[in-house]
Formats: C-alpha cells, structure tokens, sequence
C-alpha cells in the first residue's frame, strides 16, 4: 500500500483534543465519595491505589500494558474549569463545599507501574498511584478506561503480529469502533508491533505511519476496472495497491499488471477464499512476470486467520473489526483497589496494608514491588511481587518492573512510542516460547509472592 503521512519514529505530540479537560471522563460515584470524604476527613489519608488484573482473558498466556502514555497526559488535563463546575453544581452531584474543592483539584501525587510496551500477568501491580485518597480516587475510572481498551487491543495485536511471523500487518479498524477509540487502537496495535495504520489521527497524534490507496468504490464509479486502474496507477505511481476482487479476480490481475507493468506494488485480495486466492495470484503474477508484486489480504482477519494464511503467498495482512474489538476480549479486565492507608490525616502517617476479602474478587493488601526471574538462558520463569520496599539485591533477583512515572504530580518518565514498541518486543522476546501459541492455555509463567 502507498504509505502516506507516517512519521516512522516521530514522537507523540500534545494536540488542542488531548490537552482538554479530562475531569468529566469519569463516574458519578467517585464524586459521591469524595464529598463523603471530605466530610469525614479520610479525604486527606495518605493512599496508594494499585491496577491490577486478577487473571488473563480466557486462554490468554500474557497480557500488553499500553495506554500509559495517553493515561499520564489525561491526568496531567484533569482539571475541572467553570463551565464543568457549573454542571455539577447545576446538577446536584455534589455539595458547595466539594465544588471549592475541585475548583482547585490537580493531582499531586505519585505514579509508578509498569513501562509501556512491558507483558505482565495476573496480579501484576501495572499501576500504582499514590496521594491523598480525594485527589487519587478521582483517577479511577479514567485509569481503568485507558489502561483497560489499549491494554486489550494490544494483546489482541500482539498475537496477531506474533501469528504473522514477520509479514507485516496493517491497522484497518476505524470505521469499525468510536472514532477516539480508532485513535487509540492504532497507537496501541503500533506499539505491538503492527507496522502502519489507515488512521489519520493516529499518524498526527503519535508518527504511527499510514497507509491507504482505494477502495471497491473507487473502481465502480469509473465506467471500466481498466480506467480506475489506470486512474489509481497515474496518480500513486506504479508502487501502488490495486484491489482486485471488485468483478473477476483473474481478469483482474491480468489488467492492473497490463496497466503498471510488471512493477506493480501490490494486489489486495478483500473476498472469498483467500488461502486458495492468493496461491493462485501468486501463480498468475508470475506468469505475467510480476514476480515482485506482493499480495495484500484483508477481510475480517484475526490471529487465528493470519495463522492459517502462513502457508499462503501473502506478503500483509489487513486487519480491523477482529483487532480493534480485541479479537473476543475486549477488556482487559483490570481493577483499581485501595491497597494502602494512612492511619492517620497525617502527611507522614504511616502507610497500613488493606485489602478487600470479598469472593472470588479478593486483593492482597499493601504497596508492592516486582521483578520478572529469568534464567540463565535469558528465558523469564516467573513474575514476582513483594510487598514493602524492594530488597537491595533485587537486580542480582531479576528484572525490576517498577518505573517511577509521577513525582508530585509532575511527568519525570513518559516513554515515546518507538521506545514502547522496542519494549514489547523485548519483553515478549524473553517468555517461553509457548507464549506466542494460539492454543488455549493458561498465564505462560506463574505469579509468584515473597515476603507475605
């Protein structure tokens, strides 16, 4: 496909959308409790709040922590200005006195999790934020909204581009979920190792490349295949993608490769069977000595139809509506749980573990660590969380997990993109290599406490 506007490498860049107010992006009740809070003074307890999933999407082996960047920017723009005061006053959400209070909110605190592009597993503290209980649990929705949708689009890209072995994958999911949510699926399937997207936005916002050439309408409001081909060529140049499957395949082939010449870019195949499709497109370019045109294939794609293209002459995968809905687990499934206190109002009071007990939805109480063991072929064998300070020998134990992202509010670690992707890519490196198989299976290491 022609690649349009991409920034390969770029960095994410703030825009007038992303600097917005953030503060409504959130539900009702944290505000409830906050202004009972505030009554009560736990409002002002020093608090540390964790993310974390209990378990894995059903037969899932590792879980993509992604979103992290977009989520430090939407804390950094959680500020409540006058016209949104103005409807939570209006609307008796809450008390005159909590309105003074948000009039002033921003968060000033801690955060610490997980890098971007890093795999995690059940009960791994991804995120852990630290302040005031008001100012910290008035985050949790937004947290758990970010962190929830990329996280599951990119385990769900992970194990596309996984399935894909190399061939290269393209985003092509807009039109199928909320246009913000297109945004972010893209940012987090590029992250995960998808090497372009159709969406503008995304290569705007954060230098994903995009690619893009025409669609089955492009070639029916021309009066012939033959003028919409010769149309596309004369615009884009011969390095261009024609879709084929409007009418006839074969006849098809036959005229774009009569139109650009044998060096035409690539054919995309969008119907039908396309294992058998493509071996015989593959055969046919031959033939008319289009040896170095590459076939692109898309149409409802997942990782288990990647897979079973392998054997197929298929050079890129299109993928949308499977990735973008995250291919059968659309969340994460990640919680946000009060796991420390303060015994007093104190600013120095002293931290106290709390946990909920509730069945089959416990919490294991207390500020955590972690660090991945990995053995002496550099194969990692099991996630490992602590609670308390981190044990001075924890480097000689692992690889630590923890990354200080928030001092006092203020961004002292934001991973760009590309650093993300590189991430990932280590990160996954370093599981068993049953971590990328389609079979359904249990977390690919286990999770594993010391010192509780």
């Amino acid at each position: 496909m022609t690649i349009s506007g991409g920034r390969d490498g770029a960095e994410e860049h703030s825009t007038p959308a992303a600097a917005a107010s953030t503060a409504l992006l959130t539900d009702h009740y944290e505000l409830t409790m906050l202004q009972a809070a505030l009554r009560s003074g736990a409002a002002h307890r020093r608090s540390v709040f964790e993310v974390f999933a209990r378990r894995l999407p059903d037969g899932r082996r590792y879980g993509v922590v992604a979103g992290t960047g977009r989520l430090l920017d939407a804390i950094a723009a959680f500020r409540f200005d006058d016209e949104q005061l103005a409807f939570l006053d209006r609307t008796g959400v809450v008390d005159r006195a909590t309105l003074d209070w948000l009039a002033g909110y921003r968060f000033r605190g801690t955060v610490r999790g997980y890098a971007e592009g890093e795999s995690y597993f059940p009960q791994s503290p991804i995120l852990a934020v630290e302040g005031t209980f008001a100012e910290a649990v008035l985050l949790e929705t937004l947290i758990l909204s970010v962190l929830n949708h990329d996280s599951a689009i990119a385990a769900a890209a992970s194990r596309m581009t996984s399935a894909a072995a190399g061939r290269p994958c393209i985003e092509m999911g807009s039109r199928r979920t909320h246009e913000e949510a297109a945004v972010a699926s893209a940012r987090a399937a590029y992250l995960a190792g998808f090497a372009s997207t159709s969406n503008l936005a995304a290569g705007f916002r954060y230098g994903v490349p995009t690619v893009g050439t025409s669609a089955h309408a492009f070639t029916l409001v021309h009066d012939t295949e033959r003028e919409a081909f010769q149309t596309q060529v004369a615009t884009l140049g011969k390095g261009t993608t024609l879709l084929v499957d409007t009418f006839d395949v074969a006849e098809a082939v036959r005229v774009a490769v009569e139109v650009a010449g044998p060096d035409l870019g690539a054919v995309r195949l969008d119907s039908g069977d396309l294992l058998w499709m493509a071996h015989r497109v593959r055969k046919q370019l031959d033939e008319l000595g289009a040896r170095n045109t590459k076939i692109v294939v898309t149409s409802d794609l997942d990782e288990y139809a990647i897979a079973a293209l392998a054997v197929a002459p298929v050079d890129s995968y299109g993928v949308g509506t499977q990735l973008v809905t995250g291919s059968g687990a659309p969340t994460a499934s990640m919680v946000y749980k009060l796991v420390a206190r303060a015994e007093s109002e104190q600013p120095d009071g002293e931290l106290v573990p709390v946990s909920k007990r509730s069945p089959d939805k416990p919490s294991q109480g207390g500020r955590k660590y972690a660090y991945r063991r990995i053995d002496g072929d550099g194969v990692a064998t099991a996630e490992v969380i602590g609670i308390g300070e981190p044990p001075a020998d924890l480097a000689d134990r692992g690889r630590s997990l923890i990354k200080t992202l928030m001092v006092d509010g203020e961004l002292v670690d934001r991973a760009t993109l590309e650093e993300a992707r590189e991430l990932h890519r280590r990160s996954l490196a370093e599981l068993p290599i049953s971590a990328t198989q389609l079979s359904r299976g249990d977390a690919v290491i286990p999770t594993v406490y010391e010192n509780v």
